[in-house]
């Protein structure tokens, strides 16, 4: 495990490492990029951490830990429960990022939450994207179904990420012009 007070180097940040947010985290780890996971489960971050041990993985026990790790413009997902537990983890998130980072909410969200929190973040110069991802553990770890929205700038934060891994859409030339507000999730 790297510890925290590395350098920045990593190209994604995850809060919420349950059986989704550690298995996607570790799909992107698998394809060479460096990771960084975020719970406060210690429990979670120790089991992501030895999953991840021979990939570039890094724990952390909170959000200052985590955005210290990342590359800018940094690209933070979120895999917490849909509603308050997004709102809560965006709030405590924002005063750390800059202009031009990257929030993806990963946690199915109905769709006006997502509408209220892109215009919300783009406010304040920050991205958003909303990302409802099914697939369960195997899909996470393998490859995910996902629907994506959001007025995201494929060359900013976690471009290259995005367009080495799965999912496919993240590689398609026609992204994001098909879903630029929101995801298909109800």
């Amino acid at each position: 495990m790297q510890q925290s007070t590395s350098s920045p180097r990593c190209e994604l940040g995850m809060v919420g490492l349950g059986v989704m947010g550690r298995n996607l985290l570790l799909n992107v780890a698998g394809h060479g990029f460096p990771v960084a996971g975020c719970d406060r489960d210690p429990d979670k971050v120790r089991a992501l951490v030895q999953e991840g041990a021979a990939m570039d993985v890094a724990g952390c026990a909170d959000l200052p830990a985590l955005v210290a790790l990342l590359k800018l413009p940094r690209a933070v997902m979120l895999l917490v429960p849909a509603g308050t537990a997004v709102d809560a983890v965006i709030t405590e998130l924002v005063p750390l990022l800059d202009a031009g980072d990257l929030i993806i909410d990963g946690g199915n969200s109905h769709y006006p939450d997502t509408d209220r929190r892109a215009a919300a973040l783009a406010a304040q110069g920050l991205q958003f994207l909303g990302l409802g991802v099914s697939g369960g553990e195997e899909g996470a770890r393998r490859g995910p179904a996902s629907c994506p929205a959001g007025r995201w700038k494929r060359t900013s934060a976690s471009g290259p990420c995005w367009r080495r891994w799965p999912p496919r859409w993240a590689r398609s030339p026609a992204w994001p012009t098909w879903a630029p507000d929101r995801p298909g999730t109800s």
